[in-house]
């Protein structure tokens, strides 16, 4: 049986921890696939201020079973106090890309 997949999302302030992250997560076998975007500007309220940062985002690729632990890997490593970390499911895709997540992140 597979496990629905997942497209989390999460922003890190450089290409170098957004790398790092990246990695970790990869050789945990958290996530089959992870893009790491150019720069985005990110707009934000924070402590009552308009904030703006540049960021890089991440497209985290996995399935549910591997969530938590994979939220709790990037809460433990993220440098922010309130760090974006957001699940999409995943409701169709070419199997094949689909499987081969699931083959990659099964323990």
């Amino acid at each position: 049986m597979q496990n629905k997949l997942l497209l989390v999302i999460t922003t890190l302030p450089s290409k170098e921890s957004a790398t790092e992250l990246a990695k970790e997560l990869i050789e945990k076998k958290l996530a089959a696939c992870i893009q790491i975007s150019a720069p985005v500007c990110s707009i934000y309220l924070w402590q009552d201020k308009v904030c703006e940062e540049q960021e890089y985002q991440l497209q985290i690729k996995c399935t549910q079973a591997c969530y938590s632990v994979l939220e709790q890997t990037i809460s433990q490593r993220h440098p922010y106090q309130v760090p974006e970390i957001i699940a999409i499911a995943i409701n169709d895709g070419l199997p094949e890309y689909i499987n081969w997540v699931n083959e990659v992140t099964s323990t």
